[in-house]
């Protein structure tokens, strides 16, 4: 399998990871706006990946604009068979022929309204690493869960359903609070520390040493505003940004930050 030679995956020095989820959001013509002014306002970032999941419906066109860039494409979604009597659904192979690097998995929103369970999760990571897709497994808890003393719990079981049998090369894991997603409310530096800390600890009991090179993001209502002190959290090492990412400038902002520049 062959990999984008524009991402450096589990490196040791764990590269800040910058990954916008445009969730049911753009038009082509409206993503390939942003393309245009997006794409030459980070030209100059070597130090950071960057990578945008659009809507299906946008993956080629914007795939072309993306050749000879330090910006990958990712897809919201993938179906865990390649082929066959599957209405609606859309299988690695098809993503990979469309120009995708990456793939995201087991979001939250796909487990609530879609009823995504862990072995689900599984077959999709299974079968997008096999053919050639890197891939970005989210996990998180439920503010109910968070309330009664759950988050470990959730996060470890997650982990261990989610990940069976799979090995850490072309992983990035994201931690996504759901009673953060869409709220504005964030998890504290503290909260999202923890939480990170726990899940490479769990990892650990996973890959080994190999745990240490895995990069972790934190998703849940990032902004420019609180990109910086999350990012200063020693096991947070980048972002998957869902709303402030709708914007060339806001996305802007907050793949920059890495490069010492808040704007």
């Amino acid at each position: 399998m062959t990999f984008s030679a524009k991402i450096v995956l589990n490196n040791w020095m764990r590269r800040p990871f910058l990954a916008a989820n445009w969730k049911m959001n753009k038009t082509i013509p409206e993503a390939l706006d942003f393309m245009h002014a997006f794409l030459p306002s980070v030209a100059g970032v070597r130090d950071a990946d960057i990578v945008i999941a659009p809507p299906f419906t946008s993956l080629f066109a914007i795939a072309e604009r993306f050749v000879g860039t330090n910006v990958s494409l990712a897809a919201q979604n993938v179906f865990y068979e390649e082929k066959g009597a599957f209405t609606g659904e859309v299988s690695p192979l098809m993503l990979k022929d469309a120009g995708c690097d990456f793939v995201i998995t087991g979001h939250s929103e796909r487990r609530q309204y879609f009823h995504e369970s862990d072995e689900i999760v599984n077959r999709k990571i299974k079968l997008s690493l096999k053919h050639g897709l890197a891939v970005i497994c989210c996990i998180g808890e439920t503010l109910a869960e968070r309330d009664n003393g759950k988050t470990f719990s959730v996060l470890a079981a997650q982990i261990a359903g989610g990940l069976a049998g799979v090995a850490p090369q072309n992983l990035v894991i994201a931690y996504e609070p759901v009673w953060a997603i869409g709220t504005g409310k964030t998890a504290t530096a503290a909260q999202a520390q923890e939480a990170h800390a726990f899940i490479r600890k769990e990892l650990h009991s996973l890959y080994g040493d190999d745990a240490e090179s895995l990069r972790i993001l934190y998703g849940g209502s990032v902004t420019p505003e609180n990109i910086e002190s999350l990012m200063a959290c020693p096991d947070v090492d980048g972002a998957l940004v869902g709303g402030a990412s709708l914007t060339a400038a806001g996305f802007e902002k907050i793949v920059k930050f890495t490069r010492g520049n808040t704007l």
